[in-house]
């Protein structure tokens, strides 16, 4: 069974950091059940072999567990949580980072009626499918080759392509599709989300931002939401307090400065929205953040 061979693999080849020998290759190797933490997602396919995650986007939970797999179109603004994870049996979990250069590549070599076709309302940036076994078995090649690094150089560009293909070509293959169409509305959204994210301290408005993403307010605003499960404003508020609680971990005695940094001019109003949005004042955040070790939380399990 592929899922028992890439269980093996994955535990055989964790990293504290995650990396592997292979370029956007990720595993992730969790041994406790953490807190829900923020983090942002990344463009990426996560893999689970064993063990949960739960993510939180926007009003939106999305729950993987072994054999499924998670695709991120957008890097979003995500909440994550590990579940069924113990020093017995570890969460365990493979990622590829998604490029759009790649994803665009493949869909000009696929002949005609290879893939459905694309259009209509940018799709969720976020998708949880269960793994085939052909993309399972994919995967598994591709780590094999992590204990053969004289034909690594060779073949792993190769499968990592196959492992994209089926992605493209199966269930939740419109969200990554458009990741490699330049005109998409996933396109057009995630243009607003860099420069967002880019200028989240400086307040704007959703016309202007339509406006450079090249759309309408109204499909901007309906695209938006589709593919962030966030408004814009709602979007920004989030990355204003995730960079404010990295910037509080450094910084734990200036709140109010840290605040005015991420674009809160009334410190009550960053004190109230920072407890609403992780359970803590921001002086009382700070504290746990400069004691606690955490786990990345982003997409891989």
């Amino acid at each position: 069974m592929p899922l028992e061979e890439l269980r093996v693999l994955l535990a055989r080849h964790a990293r504290p950091d995650w990396t592997t020998a292979i370029d956007g290759v990720l595993i992730s190797k969790v041994d406790r059940p953490d807190p829900p933490a923020p983090s942002m997602s990344g463009t990426v396919l996560a893999v689970i072999a064993q063990g949960a995650k739960r993510l939180a986007l926007g009003d939106r939970v999305f729950e993987y567990g072994p054999g499924q797999y998670l695709v991120a179109s957008v890097d979003l603004p995500v909440t994550g949580q590990f579940l069924h994870a113990d020093s017995e049996h570890p969460a365990l979990g493979f990622g590829l980072t998604l490029d759009p250069s790649a994803v665009a590549e493949l869909l000009l070599r696929a002949g005609p009626g290879d893939t459905p076709r694309t259009g209509g309302a940018a799709p969720s940036g976020i998708a949880v499918s269960d793994a085939p076994d052909a993309l399972l078995d994919a995967v598994v090649r591709l780590l094999r080759l992590l204990d053969e690094p004289r034909d690594r150089a060779v073949l792993a560009p190769l499968v990592k392509r196959e492992i994209l293909w089926r992605v493209i070509s199966g269930e939740q293959g419109a969200t990554v599709r458009q990741l490699g169409l330049a005109d998409s509305g996933l396109t057009h959204v995630s243009r607003a989300v860099r420069w967002i994210r880019e200028h989240y301290a400086q307040p704007f408005r959703v016309e202007d931002v339509a406006r450079m993403s090249g759309m309408s307010a109204s499909a901007f605003y309906r695209n938006f939401q589709a593919v962030t499960a966030m408004s814009p404003i709602q979007f920004q508020k989030q990355i204003r307090l995730q960079e404010a609680r990295l910037l509080l971990a450094t910084h734990p005695g200036d709140v109010t400065g840290v605040g005015r940094r991420v674009g809160y001019d009334n410190p009550s109003q960053f004190s109230r929205e920072y407890r609403r949005q992780f359970g803590a004042a921001p002086s009382q955040d700070a504290v746990r953040l400069r004691d606690a070790v955490r786990t990345p939380a982003g997409v891989l399990p």
